[in-house]
């Protein structure tokens, strides 16, 4: 049977874990009345009180078969449990006084202190986060209201401007389409053409005014030609890519077309956009209040579980009357968040899912995917063919003399930068899987921080399947490949292999049929985009850490140009093969591909500036920017060797490697505080082992200054260099995932001290008299 302690650890919610009862605190004082009972038992001649303990014991025995009617009274009698109220705060407090004396009354007393302090802390966090919810249901009540007479209005005058037209009487006319708009401006102006167009404007004013939006002041806006004032209400939709960004700069051009007579009263995309907000933020709302019922009953049972065991050890039935108060506390007794959320689900069933339950149900209690067995059997199955065939290709290699001086630059030039690119990009994925697997283990909420759908997101056992599946598909590319060379087809002909692999490898990735985790790859081409076009839309933690991932993949980004050159030159005879690995443009194309992740993650940093208006995020900014300086400053001195440039190089790099500590352990990592209670670490550990923490440091610095290989040239072979290449890529792309998981950590316990368990999803509507 599992200790209800590790039931309590696996099902508490991680961001209220600090706001849960204590229950392994408590076990500690009841292992503490147990330990003073001990000596007092063994010792009755020796402490008098003890003696009389034991005489009570004895009265009050007999008393009890002689009169078993008052058995529950005594039990009742033991403790005395008074609620207080605060002044001031109007809170309510619980304290405990001891009725009846226990023979280890100072732990006892201790126990019931301790037990107060932990109801008042769970009542009144509950009572805070009731009041929140209470109040986003209001509000979101109001903007869905202000929807719906948006929409009939619409409709009416729809209706009147079309009479011979069929309109639909039904207010949900919209398709619900995801948005791609952003702050979105809508300008309600009466028309200076016909009475009925300025009733129409009169009834959405009256309609918005009902419903919370204010127009005081109003007259001091434009004004009509008849002088009559524009009224103004705004449809904020927050921009997070791109799209959304550039339409934000033409919503005054829209708050002009949708004032001409002539135009449509509000824009139908834009309405849609707002609709999706509000479903957003009640899906929301409710898994909110799912959360807070389940806060309620988990204390409810780790409160009983904690009383008889107290119970147990004191020998006395003290449980009962205290039970009683924590009942009717107002975490157990209010029914408010019940109502709510069956408020909830009638409004979204019959707005959003056109009264279908069953469809609702889909959106706001969505079925958890379950691990297969299936997929663990596959990447077993996938492990042991890419082990298989990377044995027959390294046979076939020596038996073929691949690797020898007169055959090993021609094909080192065609096969080792593919083998790179999916060999890194494997790598990076193996270790993603082992951070989600970590993430899961120590229960860090990474669909949470990242916003992903936790029925769709990736888990551990998928990332090692794609993995293991791509290398063994590229390994048995290279075995195909050799066998081809060696029976004598023209190299012509066999190159086309790699172009094919390449290919078929971008084609799975953008294929539009729902096969291969869809969401999975539609999410990364998303934030890819996002990534590219950084300064002009707001940055998502998603998004920088993706930028992250790229700056430690540069030389997979090199390989990845290195290969397209060679199969245009060598396939399609666009250009001469030599020119892939010399030349001006070679030179060129190296400088930009080595600045383009560092430009990217600067770029963030600079509109993260922009939105917060924290100068960290330019501090931040100047870390990749001294970045870029040693990078480009290591690619000159690869071409140009001389002592000028080896002191730039040794200069610029030093300066970026402590840079880039300095902000991974402290700021990143949140480590390197003097005054914490984990000696240079952080108040807050998830690892048990403080240990795991500081050899995380060593190598993080260990890793991080690889690049002194690329500056001392040693002097080996052609394919000893190749090799020593791809180990210090790979070595890189394990100290990114090994940064991850401390890096998200950080991130969990931050939501965890301001207890964020749920997205707060912006709403639409709002007045436009805070923008003046």
């Amino acid at each position: 049977m599992v200790k209800f302690s590790k039931e309590l650890e696996a099902q508490l919610i991680p961001e209220w874990k600090e706001a849960f009862l204590n229950y392994w605190q408590l076990k500690k004082q009841i292992k503490r009345i147990k330990v003073s009972k001990i000596p007092k038992q063994n010792h009755h001649h020796v402490d008098g009180e003890s003696i009389m303990d034991s005489l009570c014991f004895i009265v009050k025995k007999i008393s009890q078969k002689l009169s078993p009617s008052s058995d529950h009274d005594d039990n009742t009698n033991i403790i005395k449990v008074r609620k207080k109220t605060k002044n001031g705060s109007g809170e309510e407090l619980y304290e405990t006084e001891l009725v009846q004396l226990f023979s280890e009354e100072d732990e006892v007393r201790v126990f019931f202190v301790m037990l107060d302090e932990e109801l008042n802390k769970v009542n009144q966090f509950y009572i805070k986060q009731e009041i929140e919810f209470i109040e986003r249901g209001e509000a979101l009540n109001k903007q869905l209201q202000i929807l719906q007479d948006l929409k009939q209005i619409i409709n009416d005058r729809r209706r009147k401007n079309h009479p011979s037209s069929k309109t639909n009487n039904n207010p949900e006319i919209f398709p619900r389409s995801p948005p791609r708009d952003s702050n979105y401006s809508e300008s309600y102006g009466e028309s200076d053409e016909t009475n009925s167009e300025i009733s129409h404007t009169d009834e959405v004013i009256a309609s918005l005014e009902k419903n919370g939006v204010n127009f005081v002041n109003s007259a001091m806006r434009t004004k009509t030609k008849k002088g009559k004032p524009k009224i103004a209400m705004r449809i904020d939709v927050p921009g997070t890519n791109a799209t959304r960004a550039i339409t934000a700069i033409t919503s005054m051009l829209w708050e002009d077309l949708v004032n001409n007579p002539t135009g449509d009263f509000i824009h139908k995309k834009k309405i849609q956009c707002a609709e999706k907000m509000i479903r957003s933020a009640f899906v929301e709302l409710y898994r909110a209040l799912g959360l807070l019922k389940t806060y309620s009953s988990l204390n409810l049972v780790a409160f009983t579980k904690i009383l008889k065991k107290f119970d147990k050890v004191s020998c006395q039935k003290a449980s009962a009357s205290y039970l009683k108060e924590v009942k009717r506390s107002h975490f157990v007794s209010s029914d408010k968040v019940v109502r709510l959320m069956d408020e909830v689900e009638s409004i979204f069933t019959k707005h959003f899912a056109n009264n279908d339950r069953k469809k609702a149900m889909k959106f706001l209690r969505p079925k958890q995917h379950k691990d297969s067995h299936m997929t663990t059997f596959l990447v077993g199955l996938s492990t042991g063919c890419f082990v298989s065939l990377f044995c027959v290709y390294a046979f076939l290699a020596h038996l073929c003399s691949i690797f020898s001086p007169n055959n090993e630059s021609a094909y080192m030039e065609i096969v080792y930068p593919v083998f790179s690119v999916f060999a890194l990009l494997s790598l990076h994925l193996f270790m993603y899987g082992c951070n989600l697997y970590m993430w899961k283990r120590t229960r860090i909420n990474y669909n949470f921080i990242f916003e992903f759908s936790p029925r769709t997101s990736l888990k551990h056992r998928d990332a090692f399947l794609i993995c293991t599946t791509l290398m063994t598909t590229v390994v048995g590319a290279m075995v195909v490949h050799l066998l081809l060379r060696a029976a004598g087809f023209p190299p012509t002909k066999i190159d086309v292999l790699p172009a094919i692999l390449l290919m078929t490898f971008i084609g799975l990735l953008i294929w539009p049929f729902d096969i291969f985790y869809r969401p999975t790859r539609y999410c990364f081409l998303r934030v890819i985009r996002n990534i590219v076009c950084s300064p002009f839309y707001r940055v998502l933690l998603v998004d920088f850490f993706m930028a992250d991932q790229l700056t430690s993949q540069i030389p997979l980004l090199r390989h990845l140009e290195t290969t397209s050159c060679n199969l245009l030159g060598r396939v399609f005879k666009t250009h001469h093969p030599d020119s892939c690995h010399s030349g001006r443009q070679y030179m060129e194309i190296t400088y930009i591909i080595s600045f383009m992740p560092y430009y990217w993650r600067a770029m963030q940093c600079a509109r993260r500036w922009f939105d917060d208006s924290d100068m960290n995020h330019l501090a931040n900014m100047g870390k990749y920017v001294s970045a870029m300086v040693a990078a480009g400053a290591r690619v000159t001195y690869s071409r140009q060797n001389d002592n000028l440039w080896f002191a730039i190089v040794l200069i610029t790099s030093v300066v970026a490697t402590t840079y880039q500590l300095y902000w991974d352990f402290i700021k990143d990592w949140g480590f390197l505080n003097p005054k914490s209670r984990n000696p240079w670490l952080r108040d807050d550990l998830v690892l048990k082992k403080k240990s795991i923490y500081y050899m995380s440091i060593a190598l993080n610095i260990v890793l991080r200054v690889t690049w002194v290989e690329t500056i001392m040239h040693f002097k080996v072979g052609h394919v000893e260099s190749r090799l020593l290449e791809f180990l210090l890529a790979a070595l890189e792309v394990i100290r990114r995932g090994h940064w991850n998981f401390y890096r998200l950590e950080n991130e969990h316990l931050n939501n965890v001290g301001h207890y964020r368990a749920v997205k707060t999803v912006p709403l639409p509507f709002r007045e436009t008299d805070s923008d003046y």
